[in-house]
């Protein structure tokens, strides 16, 4: 396939960029470089900008770690994250290729409509501010199971980390599996087995020593690369020559493709799926302050708004321009492979590697404090390694779900999402409501599941299950959990009421007899 030449007139600064690419790529040619089979001397330079900008952030990332010498700083910074650090690696965690390459293929699909997606995330985002950011502060805890298990005993905090590990492992699935895709075209020569391998192992060398305090560094640098790349990104896509077809859809060939309840259910799902969220909430245990904590995920929503949203419009101008593709996910990969010029693709590929990284390891970092939740750390070195041995763990099972079980990339994100919604009430009844019981609970996660289950199976895929499970299911577990509640205060008030009475009767017969 060639690369797509500009339409429009280029300015001063991106016609330099284009013409030293030339340059270089026309010296590789003429000293008839000797590569490896399948791979063109073009690709060697995005190669070079590739692993040169991977070596900064992993030279970023280790620097001066020496330390980090109990858990509490492995895994949670040593709660001390600034504003500004805590802002970058909110966003950048939710910020994912997974979420990216959905977004930008409902774009291409969709086109302008799409962009409606964002919302999704500036409004659960801010729900999640307004309701839990300052709570699980002042909480403070290790994990979310830490804090099932304060609130409500050891067998529904065994529960909730079940639920909430299984559902990590499905998201973080995914990621590596969107990872894999928008690396293809730049490993041509490689299966999705061994190139996601081979990805999985550059992240964990990245962050592994370090723990949350080199995901955060990264984070960080990615988020400023972030910022100044999706605008170049979208340019060009704009820039890029029509087809000579007029691809343009109108609004209602745009509504019939993405529905306007489907963004409807994903934005009540998000609300009540993303107070859960362990490595959100490990995040924000990791701010120096309530207020911080607050603050940054306001921004946070707005600044995750704004890059889904450039994302989605340049998939938008893709499609207007009549490009066909195989298929909607490889919206983005085709951006980045035939619309930027040689080098800076490299450096696309470089960023995008980084999104996927900082994300996909925070996530592993969040499954680590689950699995330790039970575990009274020694604050030793020794606790350190074990922090190490079950990110590794952690890292292995990701892979083999991405390889195994994920196909199609949104669905199966949203599908990760029921068990988590279904524990909605529980966290919301913990934080605001001290009549919240364990029967309630039960009888909640119960409903959660069972809705979003049989939802899932009765209307599928295709007949929009979610919007069912988010009028229906959500409601559904927030009465469950409310009358569960009630019934066991009931029956607790009842079972005091028979011991009075038994108590009364005994002083009076002890009263007749004396």
């Amino acid at each position: 396939m060639e690369n797509n030449q500009h339409s429009h007139p280029v300015s001063t600064p991106l016609k330099f960029l284009v013409s030293s690419s030339q340059k270089v790529v026309n010296l590789f040619k003429e000293i008839n470089f000797k590569v490896i089979p399948g791979v063109t001397p073009l690709l060697i330079i995005d190669w070079l900008i590739f692993f040169i900008f991977l070596s900064l952030l992993s030279i970023i990332g280790i620097f001066k770690l020496k330390n980090i010498k109990s858990e509490e700083q492995y895994l949670l910074a040593g709660r001390k994250t600034g504003f500004i650090a805590l802002t970058a690696t909110l966003v950048m965690t939710e910020f994912n290729t997974g979420t990216l390459l959905a977004f930008s293929g409902m774009g291409y699909v969709a086109q302008g409509w799409a962009l409606a997606l964002p919302f999704i995330f500036l409004i659960g985002l801010l729900f999640y501010a307004g309701t839990v950011a300052k709570k699980w502060k002042e909480f403070n805890g290790l994990s979310v199971a830490h804090y099932f298990t304060e609130r409500y005993g050891k067998n529904i905090g065994l529960i909730t980390a079940v639920i909430l590990f299984l559902a990590m492992v499905g998201f973080s699935s995914t990621y590596i599996k969107s990872l894999s895709l928008l690396f293809l075209p730049l490993f041509p020569g490689l299966n999705a087995w061994a190139l996601s391998g081979i990805l999985t192992s550059v992240v964990l060398i990245m962050t592994l020593k370090g723990g949350l305090i080199s995901i955060i560094r990264t984070d960080v640098v990615s988020f400023l690369a972030v910022l100044i790349f999706l605008p170049i990104l979208l340019y060009f896509s704009w820039n890029l020559d029509s087809t000579g077809m007029d691809a343009t859809l109108s609004i209602h060939q745009s509504l019939a493709i993405l529905p306007p309840q489907f963004i409807l259910s994903l934005i009540i799902l998000t609300m009540f799926s993303y107070i859960l969220a362990p490595w959100y909430a490990q995040k924000i245990v990791s701010a120096q302050s309530p207020k911080i904590a607050y603050f940054s995920v306001v921004v946070a929503a707005i600044f995750v708004f704004l890059l889904y949203g450039l994302g989605i419009g340049a998939a938008n101008f893709l499609s207007i321009k009549g490009v066909q593709l195989q298929g909607s996910e490889q919206a983005l990969p085709y951006l980045i492979h035939y619309a930027l010029p040689w080098g800076l693709r490299g450096l696309g590929y470089g960023i995008l590697f980084a999104i996927a990284s900082t994300t996909l390891a925070g996530v592993w970092s969040a499954m680590v404090t689950i699995l330790v939740g039970g575990i009274k750390s020694s604050g030793s070195q020794e606790s350190v390694k074990r922090g190490f041995y079950l990110t590794l763990f952690c890292a292995n099972l990701s892979y083999l779900g991405a390889n195994a079980f994920v196909d199609h990339i949104l669905d199966k994100m949203i599908l990760a999402n029921i068990p988590v919604v279904a524990l909605s009430f529980a966290l919301l009844g913990g934080f605001y409501w001290n009549k919240a019981s364990r029967l309630g609970v039960y009888v909640s996660i119960l409903t959660g599941i069972a809705c979003g289950v049989g939802f899932y199976y009765f209307y599928g895929e295709s007949g929009m299950y979610t919007w069912y499970w988010a009028l229906i299911g959500v409601p559904a577990i927030f009465f469950s959990g409310i009358v569960g509640s009630y019934f066991e205060r009931m029956r607790v008030a009842l079972w005091f009421g028979k011991k009075i009475m038994v108590i009364k009767n005994k002083i009076y017969l002890l009263t007749i007899f004396n």
